[in-house]
């Protein structure tokens, strides 16, 4: 589905990564900015459990990382 801003513009769809709407998606025109929601708002429960989920998930690709580069460390030696 194409949509068209009021300003001619092709809208394209992102997704959204906050904490209040977490993986809901939207319609985006580079040239004005945010259209409007694709997907209805969130439970109150998603809006409040999604977040720590993200966090944690941040947390894991942090330590991974840091393991990673240890293991490519200890290699050199």
């Amino acid at each position: 589905m194409v949509v068209i801003c009021e300003c001619g513009k092709t809208a394209t769809i992102k997704t959204s990564w906050t904490n209040r709407n977490s993986g809901r998606r939207f319609y985006y025109c580079p040239a004005c900015g945010f259209i409007g929601w694709i997907d209805p708002p969130m439970c109150y429960r998603v809006v409040d459990v999604i977040p720590g989920i993200l966090r944690a998930r941040n947390e894991l690709e942090e330590d991974l990382e840091e393991q990673f580069l240890l293991m490519r460390e200890k290699k050199r030696w």
